[in-house]
């Protein structure tokens, strides 16, 4: 193989490469991918949420379930998705009986392909 043909089918061969890795990047990130960095946030604001003065009480965040769905036709925001916890708060009172609750907390996100992260979707508020 002459050395000219042999670099006609390297420039060739990263040519492909290149057109299949901006293919990639048109379509954005995977499922997979997205449900991941999800997981991600989760574990961080189950550990923010547990993490507490021990003299305020237990505090215990369990993820009920994480919800991912796609966003067709929305370029900046692909992906939407959802975090749902169950939290269970006991703690003593002045007498030292133990009071605990329990209750329902979700936190809801858009997937932004700009900084490829998650962040917090704040719903509009209706003028008033």
């Amino acid at each position: 193989m002459t050395r000219r043909r042999l670099l006609s089918c390297l420039c060739a061969a990263l040519v492909l490469s290149l057109a299949g890795c901006r293919k990639q990047l048109a379509r954005g990130p995977s499922h997979e991918a997205v449900v991941a960095l999800l997981q991600q946030e989760a574990a961080y604001l189950k550990k923010g949420g547990e993490d507490l003065d021990p003299s305020l009480g237990k505090v215990t965040w369990t993820v009920e379930g994480l919800d991912v769905t796609e966003r067709p036709g929305d370029k900046d925001f692909p992906w939407a998705g959802s975090i749902r916890f169950k939290i269970h708060q006991a703690s003593r009172d002045y007498d030292g009986n133990v009071t605990s609750d329990t209750r329902q907390k979700r936190f809801d996100y858009r997937f932004s392909s700009v900084i490829g992260k998650w962040i917090i979707d704040v719903p509009a508020t209706p003028a008033q």
